[in-house]
């Protein structure tokens, strides 16, 4: 199949597109989405072509519209609800939460809930705490709900077609510093089924494992390792839920050795459960213990400099490598 290099947010773009053309219950609703085509620019010029009433400006109110849009998925309809920061999504937590993650299980599984919540955190540009949470691990926790954070232009559009087809509700989680960043995405149709993630670097010595914007940096830091001799294999979900369990741990046979990189601040984390998968089924052919890359347990700085200290960088990547093979100390024994 032919293939193209376009912008992640064009991605999403074509996914929406394409799944509104050909199904008249898919409507968007968010703040600034319509004429002024979203902050990020992804629903740019599908009020022209699809019209204000299925793509539809709303007031300041993130409680309001997850509500609005969960009922309307109850109802029938395929609504995506975009939130424009990730922290925002606090104030619907309890539609996303006690209605739409449960409704199927409370109707006997005759009710479907088919709504998606696009939105994105991360950090990144200094704008502080309150817009700059990595907040996976609160959906990860709830039964019910699937949790979707693509790293790549074409996974982005494959993950959201597919979401967009679903009964259950989907919280689709973007990263602000990915929307400008290209890659290529097959021509004509793509989708990608939740629950298979990808390998996006093969490798022998480490498996590294990592999502959304951490992506980039561990692709990075393998090469950087590379360089030095190692074999880093970089596994990315996809993915979180459903997760894909038995390709992480089909790596990490072959490696015998582990690190988790997330961005989010390491307690309660993504990561730790990961990890706590791999000591239950794989404990016997570790190696090393795994290692979890991380966030700091405290509130994302507005200082650029403490913002970037706080989150995990492309050095942090490599140095968990590294003792994982137990290389700094035999380094340091040298010195």
């Amino acid at each position: 199949m032919a293939e193209r290099e376009i912008m992640y947010r064009d991605a999403l773009r074509e996914a929406l597109d394409e799944e509104m053309a050909a199904n008249q219950e898919v409507f968007i609703i968010g703040e600034g989405i319509a004429e002024r085509g979203g902050s990020y620019k992804v629903t740019e010029g599908l009020l022209a072509k699809y019209g204000p009433g299925r793509v539809r400006d709303t007031p300041i109110a993130e409680a309001g519209m997850i509500g609005v849009g969960v009922g309307a998925a109850i109802a029938g309809a395929r609504p995506v609800v975009e939130i424009l920061y990730v922290d925002f999504a606090m104030l619907g937590m309890d539609m996303i939460v006690n209605q739409a993650a449960k409704f199927r299980l409370m109707t006997g599984g005759d009710g479907r809930v088919p709504f998606v919540m696009r939105t994105q955190g991360g950090t990144g540009g200094g704008v502080a705490a309150q817009h700059s949470q990595s907040l996976e691990a609160l959906f990860y926790h709830i039964p019910g709900l699937r949790v979707v954070m693509p790293s790549t232009p074409a996974d982005a559009k494959g993950l959201l077609k597919y979401a967009l087809r679903q009964q259950d509700p989907v919280m689709f989680l973007e990263h602000k510093h990915l929307y400008m960043t290209k890659g290529p995405v097959p021509d004509g149709e793509h989708v990608i089924e939740f629950g298979v993630g990808d390998i996006k670097r093969a490798g022998t010595d480490v498996t590294v494992i990592a999502w959304s914007n951490m992506l980039p940096r561990t692709l990075k830091a393998a090469e950087e390792l590379e360089a030095q001799g190692i074999s880093v294999e970089v596994i990315d979900p996809r993915t979180l839920v459903p997760l894909d369990r038995e390709m992480i741990l089909k790596s990490v046979l072959k490696t015998r050795r582990v690190v988790i990189v997330q961005e989010a601040n390491r307690r309660g984390g993504v990561a730790s459960d990961i990890a706590s998968i791999i000591q239950e089924e794989a404990f016997y052919d570790l190696d090393a213990p795994v290692e979890i890359v991380a966030g700091l347990d405290i509130p994302v700085p507005f200082n650029l400099a403490l913002e970037a200290a706080s989150v995990p960088q492309q050095e942090d990547v490599v140095a968990a490598v590294r003792r994982s093979l137990h290389l700094n100390a035999i380094s340091k024994a040298a010195e």
